[in-house]
């Protein structure tokens, strides 16, 4: 890529020297391009009738669900006095600010003022309405240009709702920029951070791929010994007994969303299939909220996967809370210094953190 630096090695391959010092952009200045879907909040918390507020790097959104169902995404401020419109009533299709009463549509747009009258000053059109759509039980709405909803897709999760599988739903807020959350789940290098979860697994990064959107990579683990919490071999398929195995997985950013897929030895389809975005919710995008769902392949066995399932909750709570600790971390240090002092080595990471430049706008 362009913007990237490389050194010759003994063996006349290029390597890369690192983002430090090579004049490229800040990646942690860097914020998400608004022209995409983005889970704002789960389906079930929008209940009919009601609103709630929610956000998009620095953008307040008012939620509510009108009495058809629908759900409908406006700027979270009253036109007239500037009070939340989360703080407001929902009345069929129509949501009314707390204070004077001015009642909106789904649009935006304003319907009623209630003590308007002939002579007073002409009124403002409204507020911002988002483009906003219900999928895999979340609620996404559409932060860039409105015209571009219609021809953006919304992310492909055939194993959600498969009957060979079991969703189980995550969101939870991370101090940290988006970016990081990429460079952890894609760089399988940080297993020794779940040692006391996972034993001493080796990763081996077999080949990866990279395009202007998305970086693919394909690792392959062993187990090479100490204790493996049970709920880690639940997930990975193993069952009740456990048992080692060689499973591979494969690892995609799709900007702006990322996938995880593990495939046990000798399996046909992978035992789970893990989807996630990185929400930022301030302004200067150094807080996101992580939304996952990861879908876990059903075992021959039923009602074997309703019994497992604490276990493998607990597991996979642990393991994102180990997680967050470490790239909280980092969004710290970043903080402290006022810059990416990071000397990184692996090329993946380098590729998918000139990926998201790439893709990302200036903050």
């Amino acid at each position: 890529m362009a913007e990237t630096d490389f050194d010759v090695s003994g063996n006349g391959r290029p390597v890369r020297r690192g983002d430090r010092g090579s004049g490229v952009v800040d990646l942690r200045r860097v914020g998400v391009h608004p022209d995409f879907w983005y889970p704002v909040t789960r389906s079930r918390k929008v209940r009919r009738g009601q609103v709630i507020g929610a956000a998009f790097a620095g953008e307040r959104i008012a939620l509510y669900r009108g009495r058809s169902g629908a759900v409908h995404a406006l700027e979270d401020r009253c036109a007239h006095r500037q009070v939340p419109l989360s703080m407001g009533v929902v009345e069929g299709e129509t949501l009314r600010c707390c204070y004077h009463a001015w009642a909106y549509r789904g649009d935006g747009r304003i319907s009623q003022i209630p003590y308007l009258a002939t002579g007073d000053a002409r009124p403002p059109r409204g507020v911002r309405g988002y483009p906003v759509r219900e999928a895999y039980g979340l609620v996404f709405v559409f932060p860039g240009d409105p015209q571009k909803a219609a021809v953006t897709p919304l992310p492909e999760l055939p194993a959600f709702g498969s009957p060979a599988y079991r969703t189980m739903t995550f969101s939870r807020t991370v101090r940290c920029h988006y970016s990081f959350m990429h460079e952890n789940l894609l760089d399988m290098n940080h297993q020794f951070l779940h040692r006391g979860v996972v034993g001493r697994l080796h990763p081996e990064l077999l080949e990866y791929r990279t395009g202007e959107r998305s970086v693919e990579a394909r690792y392959l683990f062993t187990h090479a010994g100490g204790k493996r919490n049970r709920g880690a071999g639940l997930l990975a398929g193993e069952g009740l007994g456990g048992g080692d195995s060689a499973d591979l997985m494969t690892i995609r950013t799709d900007y702006p969303y990322q996938t995880l897929d593990l495939l046990p030895e000798n399996a046909e389809r992978p035992a789970f299939r893990l989807w996630t975005a990185y929400v930022p919710e301030d302004a200067e995008q150094r807080r996101c909220r992580a939304y996952g769902l990861l879908m876990i392949e059903k075992p021959g066995i039923p009602g074997a996967l309703h019994l497992a399932w604490p276990l493998i909750r607990r597991f996979t709570e642990r393991v994102f809370a180990e997680d967050r600790m470490a790239v909280e971390a980092e969004q710290r240090a970043w903080d402290e210094q006022g810059e990416d002092r990071n000397h990184e080595v692996f090329a993946l990471i380098l590729d998918v953190r000139e990926v998201l430049r790439a893709n990302g706008v200036p903050l």
